[in-house]
């Protein structure tokens, strides 16, 4: 069942969202070699709860941190833990957080130093499918045609994995709802885009193959040949006209280009 919001109910969850966007950009400022990505996750917890709100993905059907944090070459799930960063890694970090009763939930990728050409070549793709598939997500439409608008940029333009195990989802009052948003399909397939749904939207996108398996800890999900993965997501409100995107990348961006130990194209 899909659940509508009225618009009060939508601008709960955009200041939720815009909360999951304040702690990705304080996250930002803090990425450098040599700090644990577990680190990354006490600030982000830490900054959640002293905004009134708790880490969703906390006890997530067992999920024991407040952050998914994945390096190289696992796509999602990642757990925190003693690693430190290094240069040249690829950390997506995806968080959500529960406020007022409802739920918003980002990603962002962030790569540390200089990286290859074809690293930063992913992120700028991955990012630009999201904001494709974005456009679609309107009033009127159906879920298959931000799917296509993904799959096709990506994969059948530049070449990439396009993760078919993961998809995106409908948000709200829980953590995941329906529809489910893959980052693959055909036009004019899947659940009719309404106003008064919202949905996160997030490309999974691998450098070369799509498949991935489950590591041993039983939730991070890797690329099957060992290679990086990029992962953006943004929460949308399904409007007549435009998207509303109720999430931000500006202050993750605006830190990510103050940070001198991350490549930005931005």
């Amino acid at each position: 069942m899909i659940h509508y919001k009225s618009k009060a109910e939508i601008e709960l969850m955009r200041e939720s969202s815009l909360l999951v966007s304040k702690t990705l950009a304080l996250v930002a400022a803090a990425i450098k070699p040599g700090v644990t990505t577990l680190k990354l996750n006490d600030i982000a917890e830490q900054f959640i709860k002293q905004n009134d709100a708790k880490p969703s993905f906390k006890g997530y059907n067992g999920f024991p941190f407040a952050t998914c944090i994945s390096v190289n070459d696992a796509v999602v799930h990642g757990f925190p833990s003693a690693r430190e960063m290094q240069p040249g890694d690829l950390v997506s970090v995806d968080i959500g957080v529960f406020k007022n009763g409802f739920h918003g939930d980002s990603a962002y990728t962030f790569a540390i130093g200089d990286i290859p050409g074809e690293l930063k070549q992913l992120m700028h793709i991955t990012k630009a499918s999201l904001y494709l598939g974005i456009e679609k997500a309107v009033h009127g439409n159906r879920v298959g045609d931000i799917s296509y608008a993904i799959q096709h940029y990506a994969e059948r333009e530049h070449k990439y994995g396009v993760v078919r195990d993961l998809v995106g989802h409908g948000l709200g009052k829980h953590l995941h709802e329906e529809p489910q948003v893959p980052n693959f399909g055909k036009k004019g397939t899947g659940a009719k885009l309404l106003e008064g749904m919202v949905i996160a939207i997030e490309p999974m996108i691998n450098l070369d193959t799509k498949d991935v398996f489950h590591d041993k800890d039983g939730w991070t999900i890797r690329t099957a040949d060992g290679k990086p993965s990029a992962h953006y997501e943004h929460n949308v409100n399904i409007r007549k006209s435009k998207a509303d995107i109720l999430s931000s990348f500006t202050e993750i961006e605006a830190a990510e280009q103050s940070n001198p130990h991350l490549f930005s194209d931005y």
